[in-house]
């Protein structure tokens, strides 16, 4: 299913490039596993290929595919529980589920409530991660460096509520 030199996302880590597939025996057991580098945290991760599926490991969207991102991004923001750490389980629930615009819904809703009411300490680590793995994604959807992903990412969330979208 997956090659190597596949660029992947792994959920609640980020995008990575598949560097190897080998067989290891683990508990004399033979099972053939995914080496991926995930490069924005500095991380390899081996996954055993038949586990790929269950762990949410998916690959990266292509560049059309950012664009639906982008309105996600620009899209009014979720009712949120005003309770903190409900807030907090609700988004940590979406960025588990590794599909790409659950994230963006929540870096958007993240980067709203910022601006209008800040953010809790623990909220603004999960600000920070969320946009990490956008962005990580984002890197190879439009074949970026990893600073000019960020970047991209930023401006983009800089224009929420207006109509100008970085290219």
């Amino acid at each position: 299913m997956y090659e190597v030199g596949d660029k992947v996302v792994y959920p609640h880590h980020g995008a990575g490039t598949v560097l190897e597939k080998e067989f290891k025996t683990v508990l004399g057991e033979d099972r053939e596993y995914l080496t991926i580098e995930i490069l924005h945290n500095d991380l390899t991760v081996n996954v055993p290929s038949e586990n790929a599926e269950r762990v949410g490991l998916r690959k990266v969207i292509d560049e059309q595919m950012v664009e639906h991102v982008v309105e996600v991004l620009h899209g009014s923001g979720t009712q949120m529980p005003q309770n903190w750490n409900r807030r907090f389980k609700y988004n940590r629930d979406k960025m588990k589920t590794g599909d790409i615009f659950e994230l963006a819904e929540v870096v958007r809703n993240l980067s709203l409530r910022e601006h209008e009411k800040g953010l809790s300490t623990g909220e603004k680590q999960m600000f920070v991660k969320a946009k990490k793995i956008l962005a990580s994604e984002i890197m190879y959807a439009k074949d970026f460096s990893e600073d000019e992903a960020a970047a991209w990412l930023d401006g983009v969330l800089n224009t929420v509520g207006s109509q100008s979208v970085p290219a």
